[in-house]
């Protein structure tokens, strides 16, 4: 299995999240590491966890093939856009039916503690928004980046867990394109 695990979140083929992905991906190769590079809009589940943690729902091949690369991975990449303040339903979706009780963390007799079962890995959130980072900042409260980092990586027990925040999109010239590009091709290489 791989090292390194990156989740493509965005749904559009050849978006910036593609890109950054793709770059963050292949930087990591670079340094030597194994990768998955793993497009959530191209996997068949799902999406809504139906009866919340209360029932079993069957997991689709595609959720098995991911729960193992997970577990094997040292580093969790999550790449995906800004939509009304969170990430898009499919990859929220993938989340919700992955990262299961029993398997990402365990309920204990001491709520609200729970045990984290996920440790021992680092991760990357890498969001994209049209916003201005300081308007995302201090409007938004960097909502987004601030649920897949604590509330969920660190949440199951990957840490440390680094973001970076990546816009205004809309307009952006394709020199400043290439500048976030390169830097998704330079953390890859450079994250531990």
């Amino acid at each position: 299995m791989s090292e390194v695990l990156v989740l493509n979140g965005h749904p559009r083929p050849g978006s910036l999240g593609d890109a950054l992905a793709t770059a963050y991906a292949d930087g990591a190769r670079t340094a030597g590491r194994s990768v998955t590079l793993t497009l959530v809009r191209d996997l068949v589940f799902d999406a809504e966890l139906h009866t919340g943690y209360e029932g079993t729902q069957q997991l689709e091949p595609d959720l098995v093939r991911l729960q193992e690369a997970i577990t094997a991975a040292k580093r969790i990449v999550l790449v995906f856009p800004n939509w009304w303040g969170g990430m898009p339903a499919r990859m929220k979706g993938l989340i919700d039916r992955t990262l299961l009780p029993g398997y990402a963390f365990k309920y204990t007799d001491k709520a609200p503690y729970i045990q984290r079962l996920l440790t021992g890995r680092t991760g990357r959130v890498i969001v994209t928004m049209d916003a201005p980072l300081w308007y995302d900042r201090l409007v938004y409260r960097a909502a987004a980046s601030h649920v897949a980092k604590v509330e969920v990586l660190e949440f199951i027990g990957i840490r440390p867990v680094r973001v970076w925040r990546v816009g205004p999109v809309r307009g952006a010239s394709p020199a400043r394109t290439n500048q976030w590009i390169a830097k998704a091709k330079a953390l890859g290489a450079s994250d531990r």
